[in-house]
């Protein structure tokens, strides 16, 4: 048996609960909240390493001094395991976030106009027509289609979490696409969106359309460099445009990414591995047909660890906004709990109909409702949720993710420097797919 293969089958958890991996979360949350963000000049841009960096990169370290540790100190394999499946839970989190904050903004979206609501085809498309190709040469095998369904951002990781499972051949490529995106994302995007600029081949209207991914670093990085290079007129109505853009990818994005970007990229591996498909290190063995769920690396969570993960994460949350935002826990607790119960309301729904609608629908439609104009009580909702900060559950969940990487690091190993590659070409791939769509409905 590879080394590969023994890295996904779970050992028996060593501790009797999640106390060990809990305990680990929270200092790390409370170390990276105190160094907080660091910054550095890269050339004419500038690299933000925010906490959620020091945040993966602590868990890891933990993960990865295993055999160096006590006994009574090691983070085992099954708890890694399990850390996983926390941050498929958690992540759910997040999409609740998101739902309650643009459900306000819905009526905007829709005076947006055509070429704002066709551009999307382009984010997501474009990172398949790209990526996915060079991926196959490259001898990545199905960790191809978690890292260019998408840019991998969070909604794209609970997708891949739920359908497949983080520790899948997908989750580890949505994964990889995720850290990519972390680190190089905005400096790639913001050099890569100024050298289009320069061509003065696309309008700069379109540019800025392209340039709202559905990550804000990465929008406002191509957005600043698509404007630097525009009048000051023209800069403010690239800002406005990119903003626009970005907003209908946070809220359809889910919704694409799911019903039309996935299944294109199961589709298209399907039809292009047999023709493109090279045997390189990068390659291994199929476990399965590409597109189906692999049961050893679910893990899922029962019910009573369901809500544990729910509760842990939205404390850890809390502790994190309180060190990064200066938020008090009683201020934020009452639209902490807003957001869990929209994803206990959305996890029974999805449990109710057997699952033939994903939990990531149900929990962003609960949340959208609440806070939009259909909703009697949306001003009241929009208040109080919007007191917990957006991005303080994002350090928790890179946390669980940080624990959970060490059983993956053969399968990084492996895909070295042609994941990182074909990540960026992805990112490439979703600025030029919707700038040309753009180009083309917005002349």
């Amino acid at each position: 048996m590879s080394t590969e293969t023994q890295t996904t089958v779970p050992t028996r958890t060593a501790t009797s609960g999640y106390a060990k991996l809990y305990l680990y979360a929270l200092v790390i949350i409370v170390i990276a909240g105190f160094v907080g963000p660091v910054s550095f000049n890269v050339g004419p841009g500038k690299v933000v390493l925010l906490p959620m960096v020091w945040a993966i990169l602590m868990g890891a370290a933990i993960g990865l001094a295993r055999p160096y540790m006590p006994g009574a100190l090691q983070l085992d394999i099954g708890l890694q395991f399990k850390s996983a499946a926390v941050l498929q839970a958690g992540l759910m989190l997040f999409i609740a976030k998101l739902g309650l904050l643009v459900g306000n903004s819905l009526p905007e979206i829709a005076r947006a106009g055509w070429s704002l609501a066709f551009q999307e085809l382009g984010h997501f498309v474009g990172t398949i027509l790209l990526g996915l190709p060079i991926a196959l040469l490259l001898g990545i095998k199905r960790e191809a289609i978690g890292a260019t369904f998408s840019v991998g951002r969070e909604p794209s990781l609970a997708i891949i979490g739920e359908k497949y499972g983080m520790n899948s051949p997908e989750g580890r490529g949505v994964l990889a696409e995720y850290l990519t995106g972390t680190v190089f994302g905005a400096v790639f995007i913001a050099i890569f969106a100024g050298f289009i600029t320069s061509l003065h081949i696309l309008d700069p209207i379109a540019l800025a359309m392209g340039a709202g991914v559905g990550s804000g670093s990465m929008m406002a990085a191509a957005a600043g460099a698509i404007a630097a290079q525009q009048t000051p007129e023209v800069a403010k109505t690239v800002a406005t445009f990119a903003a626009a853009s970005n907003l209908i990818t946070s809220v359809v994005g889910t919704y694409f990414t799911l019903f039309i970007s996935l299944p294109m990229a199961v589709w298209a591996y399907k039809v292009l591995e047999p023709i493109l498909g090279k045997k390189t290190k990068a390659s291994v063995a199929e476990s399965g047909p590409a597109g189906e769920a692999v049961s050893e690396g679910h893990n899922e969570l029962s019910g009573k660890e369901r809500w544990g993960a729910w509760f842990v994460v939205a404390a850890l949350s809390l502790v994190s906004d309180l060190l990064l935002y200066k938020t008090s826990p009683l201020v934020a607790l009452p639209g902490m709990v807003i957001i869990v119960a929209c994803v206990a309301v959305g996890q029974f729904l999805t449990d109710m109909t057997g699952r033939k609608v994903p939990a990531v629908c149900w929990i962003s439609l609960i949340a959208m409702f609440l806070t939009s104009p259909a909703c009697p009580w949306a001003a009241q909702m929009v208040a109080i949720t919007g007191k917990v900060n957006f991005l303080a559950s994002t350090p928790p969940m890179l946390t669980f993710a940080g624990l959970s990487i060490a059983k993956d690091v053969p399968a990084f190993r492996r895909l070295g420097w042609r994941i990182v590659l074909v990540s960026l070409i992805a990112n490439a791939g979703t600025f030029l797919g919707a700038a040309f769509i753009a180009q083309i409905f917005h002349h």
